[in-house]
């Protein structure tokens, strides 16, 4: 396997700009990436849902908390779009992910992957290439009922810590989605293993991401 080293200048924290379109879908796609990324290099999460309850809201804010040290802790923002409706009000979800670049500039962004069978998922992914055009963007994976499950072709290695550390905040702090038949460790936990066997991480754990344009540097 190759590495991709991401650069940092030492000037400052690395900005990491997380969108996802319901409350749990950055920690299930992503979370366990963001422990690894927080213990390798000095960075500022920024967390974006496009929609929820205000009870889903108070899951995602213990999660962010959870998963993300008060140091490395961005801005946590809503939008108020509702879940599954995301095609018939394009125009203002377009002009909310839009209003996300008066913010600091993002040096990676992490978001749903572009063929996603979930139609919200997939106005993220089209907003974010739409909006952020010279950035390294990281499409992430979420299982679901409707499968979909692509091949990956960017690794994030993950510790064992982390791996449960993720599933651990996404169990407690989503109470809501426990009675999901597929909201369960081993769902997750099967899903880190078998990314983890597909990239050769040591731990045998990894978090896996569809990278559509990439540009090595250092060259």
């Amino acid at each position: 396997m190759l590495d991709l080293v991401l650069r940092s200048s030492g000037r400052g924290p690395r900005h990491i700009l997380c969108l996802g379109a319901h409350c749990d879908d950055i920690e299930i796609g992503c979370g366990a990436s963001l422990l690894a990324l927080q213990a390798s290099r000095h960075v500022r999460i920024h967390w974006v849902v496009l929609s929820g309850t205000p009870e889903r809201r108070s899951e995602t804010q213990a999660a962010m908390e959870a998963l993300v040290a008060p140091r490395a802790r961005g801005e946590l923002s809503f939008g108020n779009f509702p879940d599954g409706r995301f095609p018939a009000r394009y125009g203002e979800v377009k002009q909310f992910v839009e209003g996300l670049k008066s913010a600091p500039r993002p040096d990676l962004i992490l978001c749903h992957e572009r063929d996603d069978r979930h139609q919200d998922h997939r106005i993220v992914n089209e907003l974010v290439w739409n909006t952020f055009r010279d950035h390294v963007v990281l499409e992430y994976e979420i299982p679901k009922w409707d499968g979909g499950l692509g091949q990956p072709n960017v690794y994030i290695s993950v510790s064992v810590a982390q791996a449960r550390n993720k599933i651990a905040a996404l169990l407690r702090c989503h109470r809501s989605q426990r009675g999901r038949d597929w909201f369960t460790r081993e769902t997750f936990m099967s899903l880190l293993r078998l990314r983890g066997i597909e990239c050769r991480s040591a731990s045998g754990y990894a978090e896996a991401f569809h990278g559509r344009k990439l540009r090595l540097g250092g060259i």
